[in-house]
């Protein structure tokens, strides 16, 4: 089976840039020409990208390493979200905190904070607590359930960050530069390609472009895992 359908990414509108006056110049090779007053990407540059992205996570996973996807913009926020559950990734779908990755020790000082609050309000005796405790720890945990549900079983810093529009997402991005953690982009002709480390061109603000990008992210993952236990069940037994 192919792992990227050209027909299936055209309708999905993925070679729709944005407007020709915003462009960055160093997405010139990824652009094939003008449609109007879009530019349209050079459908050829996505499918390498999304073959080679396709293909890195794949190795990833076999490795049983870890994908944080981040997506929080309107369009992508319930792809991203959806998505990284699936495979059971981590996910930033609502906002960025600051620090995810830089101050990652806060960060988890506050998910230990949620365990503890859920640890407490399942035990019966929770029940007489008062009136304002329980609303206090309910208004404490749906905060940091907001901010940090996506993480929550991120027990270390991700192998390699997935975005959707790296310049919405530039605090992330500066974060993964300053921890050493590479980054694969969906990035849009408004955008310099080489703020990650590999750029998928592309539509980054339709949703059906944005599905069609993260469901080969997807398939990669789950070609990963399958290899590896293929490869864990061929393995001979040990004398």
């Amino acid at each position: 089976m192919a792992i990227v359908n050209v027909k299936d990414l055209l309708e999905a509108g993925v070679h729709f840039g944005t407007n020709a006056s915003l462009w960055h110049p160093r997405q010139k090779p990824n652009i094939y020409g003008k449609r109007g007053s879009i530019h349209v990407v050079d459908i050829k540059a996505t499918v390498k990208g999304l073959i080679n992205a396709h293909y890195y996570l794949a190795k990833l996973a076999k490795a049983n390493k870890t994908v944080l996807f981040v997506g929080t913009k309107r369009q992508a926020k319930d792809v991203v979200r959806d998505a990284a559950r699936a495979v059971g990734m981590p996910y930033v779908a609502e906002r960025w905190l600051g620090g995810t990755l830089t101050n990652f020790e806060t960060i988890r000082t506050a998910i230990r904070r949620l365990d503890d609050i859920e640890a407490r309000v399942a035990k019966p005796e929770y029940m007489r607590e008062s009136k304002k405790i329980q609303a206090r720890d309910g208004r404490e945990r749906r905060r940091i359930l907001r901010n940090l549900e996506g993480v929550r079983t991120l027990s270390k810093l991700p192998d390699v960050l997935f975005i959707i529009d790296p310049k919405h997402e530039m605090t992330a991005v500066k974060e993964a530069h300053r921890m050493g953690v590479p980054v694969v982009a969906l990035v849009d002709t408004d955008t310099d390609p080489e703020l990650v480390n590999l750029a998928i061109p592309g539509n980054d603000d339709g949703i059906r472009s944005i599905q069609a990008v993260v469901k080969v992210m997807v398939d990669g993952i789950n070609k990963g895992r399958a290899d590896s236990i293929t490869k864990t069940a061929e393995e001979p037994a040990k004398a």
